[in-house]
């Protein structure tokens, strides 16, 4: 039986780990948290939103738990504007099949624990370097989905593949209960709230299931530094966290400020400020002996929080690891082995880091010319116009990247879009351009832009 070492109890590790022990592998996972740790004493490491096509995975496993108590997400609902208070348009769009966001501190725990019955072993071990040799020594392959400092530093930045050189917002992170699950302006479904601002940045709303069992909400902020929304890295507490999220919501997003007034934190540490790099970094990490070891999740590709693709890309590449490990048979698990696993992962998943970016740069023309058509859709279930047709394919490019994600980058492919749902191009566009008109004129006339997006908004 062939020994598989697996570093980190973060979701991606731990779906690993329970995939390659259901397949009869000699599994042992390295965690520097116990499962009471987890729900006692850290903070949700994101919001780790899933789509249908990542929950797959879970579910094929038995892992999927939380389906029927936590709340459903159902769409998205995306405001635009060039700034704040200014609504430029809105898009309502459906999911075929909901998405779930788990506390990821609630998934380890469990998920330990599952693993732990299931005669895999489970160390409690904080690793460096020299911990890491050890551990490759006395096993077959050392799958690293967790690491800081000097580990990381194993990985070094894939050039190749990657886009950016710093960090492209500014994040905070609170996740509260006490309010409403759904939005009074849209009480007919439950979507992730997306307000886009052109020159500030990004705030979002989505629906989560806390530790406590808690049907709550994950607010994020993602400010492009400087801005209005930049206003959270003094924070201390949850407490403090909270309040200037509201006070800057109270500021920029007012038509989501009432819904939030109410809102109390799910636990003192449920709350993160900070900042990072997206890249890709090479799969090998070689240690100072010169043994290999391996990435994954987080360790191997870092995505900004913005599409919600970090746990998503994570459970798509450790099924593609674990199929590839599987397929492997008795042959050694080397530094070539490893690069054609992520070539395979890349070659099928590389759109998520596609679409994940194109949200983090100025709206194409291509984006702008779907937006502007799509422009009066409501997500209500009884809309199968093509307004609503084409904000769901939008919708639906969050769970699967390669519906419109070229189309994004491409005029040519947008227009083709565009005209394969409604029929021809210029007549949406003519009609989503009179309502976005329109919509300007309420604002400075002082009047509530309609944010449903119904004509006449």
């Amino acid at each position: 039986m062939r020994r598989i070492a697996i570093v980190g109890a973060g979701q991606a590790g731990l779906l690993a780990a329970h995939a390659l022990r259901q397949h009869g592998y000699d599994v042992t996972l390295y965690s520097d948290r116990t499962p009471d740790d987890f729900l006692s004493n850290a903070r949700p490491t994101g919001t780790a939103a899933r789509f249908d096509s990542s929950l797959a995975f879970e579910r094929e496993l038995g892992l999927e738990r939380w389906g029927e108590g936590a709340p459903r997400g159902e769409g998205i609902h995306l405001t635009f504007g060039p700034n704040n208070r200014n609504q430029l348009l809105t898009l309502l769009g459906r999911f075929q099949r909901y998405f779930l966001a788990i506390d990821v501190r609630l998934q380890s725990a469990t998920w330990m624990r599952d693993l732990d019955a299931s005669n895999a072993t489970v160390e409690i071990r904080q690793l460096d370097v020299a911990g890491l040799e050890d551990v490759a020594a006395r096993h077959d392959l050392t799958i690293v989905a967790a690491g800081r400092g000097e580990i990381m530093k194993l990985f070094p930045r894939d050039s190749a593949r990657s886009r950016y050189t710093k960090p492209q917002r500014i994040l905070a992170m609170v996740n509260v209960t006490g309010i409403p699950m759904t939005f009074g302006y849209a009480p007919w479904y439950r979507p992730v709230k997306f307000n886009f601002f052109a020159t500030q940045g990004e705030a979002f709303w989505v629906p989560w299931f806390s530790k406590g069992l808690q049907q709550s909400w994950s607010l994020v902020f993602e400010a492009k530094e400087g801005s209005p929304l930049d206003r959270f890295r003094e924070c201390r507490d949850v407490e403090e966290a909270l309040a200037r999220a509201k006070e800057v919501m109270r500021e920029m997003t007012p038509w989501d400020y009432d819904w939030v007034r109410g809102a109390e934190p799910c636990d003192e540490h449920a709350w993160l400020t900070g900042s990072f790099t997206p890249e890709v970094r090479e799969v090998v990490g070689t240690l100072p002996s010169g043994r290999t070891v391996m990435a994954l999740g987080d360790t191997a590709q870092s995505l900004d929080p913005i599409g919600g693709q970090g746990a998503n890309n994570g459970n798509k590449m450790a099924r593609v690891f674990v199929e590839s490990i599987v397929e492997r048979g008795e042959q050694p698990f080397d530094a070539d082995w490893m690069r054609a696993t992520f070539d395979r992962f890349w070659a099928r998943h590389h759109l998520i880091d596609a679409f994940n970016n194109t949200l983090l740069e100025p709206v194409t023309k291509a984006g702008q010319l779907m937006l502007i058509a799509q422009y009066g859709s409501t997500a209500r279930p009884d809309d199968h116009s093509p307004e609503e047709r084409l904000a769901d394919m939008f919708t639906e490019n969050f769970n699967d990247a390669t519906v419109l994600t070229e189309a994004f980058h491409d005029e040519r492919k947008a227009r083709a879009v565009v005209s394969d749902v409604f029929g021809s191009v210029s007549g949406p566009l003519m009609r989503g351009r009179a309502r976005i008109v329109k919509g300007q004129v309420r604002q400075r006339l002082g009047r509530p832009a309609k944010l449903v997006g119904m004509p006449g908004g």
